[in-house]
């Protein structure tokens, strides 16, 4: 009689995630793109290998070499441009952080959960961060969990990346499980821009256990653009919202992106309608190979001023920028 095989089947999200783009010119000929036109740029995946799903590549525009979601993970000739104040550790965190932990804020404990994400964005300001360093594993977990219960501040655990949601629903259920033991905490929050991406990494599975836990559950979107909020992500969100995980969503302030009232007041309409709360409008953290996206402070105050007149205040997301050192995000 001959053994059963047993064919271990991949979740949808990391199938999807296989099929990612990593070469400009499969991006552009899938797009359309001018052959030329990628080939001026593609040197700079060199400084930052270029990871894009075909998910988010889909809801760009074919042949639009200006489009916001395109602009965003190019590799671009302006990334070799050296300005003044632009560095690889703009937070300052390759040497405050160990063992994947950072303890920047009071109540707040932020855990590099993984190191890699499904979308490499040319902003990111940690593409310089040395993710080697900071693996975080069974001796890291318990490293983490003495130090919780060492500073009775802590009442919040950040799940960060990379990106945390590139871990499976089991190993996000682990670690919550150990997490819901230590009496004083009383929140997880998920940093992730993967959903954005691959919608169908929200899984209803992991919805229904955060959504069981004593612990708060709150999901930090990072989502740009208006053009980013895909009707999969919104039907996602909707039953994520129903299990009663709060959404929220930060975005980052980029010059050819979103520095513009129109594309910001419906992206925190389009949010809303998808359950979502605007959260933040970060400016730039001054990250080496970015400065090209930069928006002064001037430019971002004046949209704020706009977005008020446009929005009722519970649509205006907090425009503030992040300083190294500083017990808080520092508002503009």
């Amino acid at each position: 009689m001959s053994k059963l095989k047993i064919i271990s089947v991949r979740p949808q999200w990391q199938q999807e995630l296989a099929q990612s783009f990593t070469d400009p010119q499969q991006l552009a000929r899938f797009l359309n793109l001018p052959q030329q036109w990628v080939a001026q740029h593609e040197a700079a995946r060199r400084l930052f290998p270029l990871r894009v799903t075909r998910h988010f590549a889909s809801l760009m525009e074919p042949g639009n070499t200006g489009d916001p979601l395109l602009l965003q993970v190019l590799p671009h000739a302006n990334e070799f441009i050296e300005r003044e104040g632009f560095i690889t550790d703009p937070l300052a965190e390759q040497n405050t952080g160990k063992n994947g932990v950072l303890h920047k804020y009071k109540s707040r404990v932020l855990v590099i959960l993984r190191g890699g994400c499904a979308i490499n964005c040319r902003y990111c300001f940690r593409r310089h961060f040395p993710y080697a360093d900071h693996h975080f594993g069974q001796a890291e977990l318990a490293q983490l969990l003495t130090l919780i219960e060492q500073d009775p501040n802590i009442n919040e655990v950040i799940l960060s990346g990379g990106d945390p949601l590139m871990a499976t629903d089991q190993h996000v259920a682990q670690l919550l499980t150990k997490l819901e033991q230590v009496p004083q905490l009383k929140r997880i929050r998920i940093h992730s821009r993967l959903p954005v991406v691959l919608p169908s990494r929200l899984t209803e599975s992991l919805a229904q256990r955060l959504a069981s836990s004593r612990l708060q559950a709150i999901l930090v979107l990072h989502i740009n653009h208006p053009n980013e909020i895909s009707p999969q992500l919104t039907q996602a969100l909707l039953f994520w919202a129903q299990a009663g995980i709060t959404l929220l969503n930060q975005s980052v302030l980029l010059a050819g992106v979103n520095d513009d009232a129109k594309v910001l007041t419906e992206l925190s309409e389009m949010l809303f309608s998808a359950r979502v709360l605007p959260y933040y409008l970060h400016q730039l953290d001054r990250v080496a190979g970015a400065s090209h996206f930069a928006v002064s402070d001037a430019v971002a105050r004046a949209l704020l001023q706009q977005l008020q007149a446009n929005l009722p205040g519970f649509l205006v997301p907090k425009l503030v920028r992040e300083v190294a050192g500083e017990p808080s995000k520092t508002p503009l």
